[in-house]
């Protein structure tokens, strides 16, 4: 035991050495790279002044801003949500997706749409939003595995909620 010591102390003195031996040489090598403080260092000199130059009156934009529409409120930046009642069914169960909109019409049809081959489609299930700008869907899932949904209320649409179909 005592000589696996005693090797183990001797390696890790000369990685020690080793380690203070590549350092000090770096900071010499960095030492003799670095210009001597007998030469001047260049200075910048003071040409002529900074003053704006103005062509024109600036006038705001409505660079990503949306642009008014008949949807909604008479802008298409609203939101609605979407909650579903059961993460996971089984092939033939039924899920209920609930939720608000904000910024769309009571009375605005919603849809249901689900991720096929790469593509939102409808589903049969819709309805209309009511008062207090709420709604609720009843649809039932067959396919197993993942479904994505979301739901459409003019041109807004919710984020996607997914429901595990086993």
């Amino acid at each position: 035991m005592n000589s696996t010591l005693r090797s183990r102390c001797a390696k890790a003195i000369g990685a020690g050495a080793l380690s203070v031996t590549l350092l000090s040489a770096g900071t010499a090598g960095a030492f003799a790279a670095s210009p001597s403080a007998a030469s001047p260092s260049p200075r910048p000199t003071m040409t002529g002044s900074a003053k704006p130059h103005i062509t024109g009156t600036a006038k705001p934009t409505r660079t990503g801003m949306p642009k008014p529409t008949k949807t909604g409120m008479g802008m298409a930046n609203g939101s609605i949500t979407a909650r579903v009642s059961k993460a996971q069914v089984h092939p033939g169960q039924s899920v209920t997706l609930t939720g608000r909109a904000k910024g769309v019409k009571v009375g605005t049809k919603v849809v249901l749409l689900h991720m096929r081959n790469g593509k939102w489609t409808a589903l049969k299930s819709s309805t209309v939003l009511k008062n207090g700008s709420s709604y609720s869907l009843i649809t039932k899932l067959n396919n197993k595995g993942t479904e994505q949904l979301r739901v459409m209320a003019g041109k807004i649409v919710s984020p996607t909620v997914l429901v595990t179909v086993k």
